[in-house]
């Protein structure tokens, strides 16, 4: 069930971001028609999971609740933009005004981070990944707010990807320090986000 929601929350993800180019290809006369297949698809996505929040982990909920946040702020953008194209009124600012978005929605990231923060340096270990899933979750927070505090880019970090590097990295130190625990640490160093791990004696 996990894997469906983390894939249907990519593919809302990435509606929204075609939705926002096709757009602003519209409003600028490359196209003629307002993509409304694309909003059709992004209104089906967020209602279906509109009322399945205790299905969803941390990571899922936080993730859904920010691209819900941001279709919505650029929808009311596209309807302003709607109106001023019908009464003749048009002003070629949409990508700045989309920047503003982003800007907000960064901001406002930010804040539900710190409201959610966890301590750094932050560690834990495991001796399989795939069995203790919710330490998992948790140093992907972790490693994720370190990212944010040290100012760089969040929104490529999935935890699809993030585990799958876990369980790599964990199987590949056991192996080569014949161990049966590792752990991981989570600090922020300078302006860049650490994740170390080593093996547990």
């Amino acid at each position: 069930m996990s894997k469906t929601i983390d894939e249907d929350i990519g593919q809302l993800e990435r509606e929204i971001r075609q939705l926002k180019i096709e757009y602003e290809q519209y409003f600028g006369g490359g196209k003629k028609r307002p993509p409304a297949d694309i909003e059709w698809r992004i209104d089906t996505l967020v209602k279906r999971y509109s009322d399945r929040g205790a299905q969803m982990n941390y990571t899922q909920r936080f993730r859904y609740g920010n691209l819900v946040q941001m279709y919505t702020k650029y929808r009311e953008i596209f309807r302003k933009r709607m109106k001023q194209k019908e009464e003749g009124t048009v002003q070629r600012h949409f990508g700045a005004a989309a920047r503003e978005i982003e800007a907000e929605r960064a901001q406002r990231r930010a804040k539900t981070e710190k409201s959610e923060a966890v301590n750094l340096p932050f560690a834990v270990s495991w001796e399989d990944p795939d069995h203790e899933k919710k330490k998992v979750e948790l140093l992907f927070v972790a490693f994720r707010e370190a990212k944010a505090k040290a100012g760089e880019d969040t929104e490529p970090l999935t935890m699809e990807a993030f585990q799958k590097f876990v369980r790599q990295k964990t199987d590949q130190l056991k192996k080569q320090k014949d161990a049966h625990e590792v752990e991981y640490i989570v600090t922020v160093e300078g302006n860049h986000a650490r994740l170390k791990a080593r093996v547990k004696s």
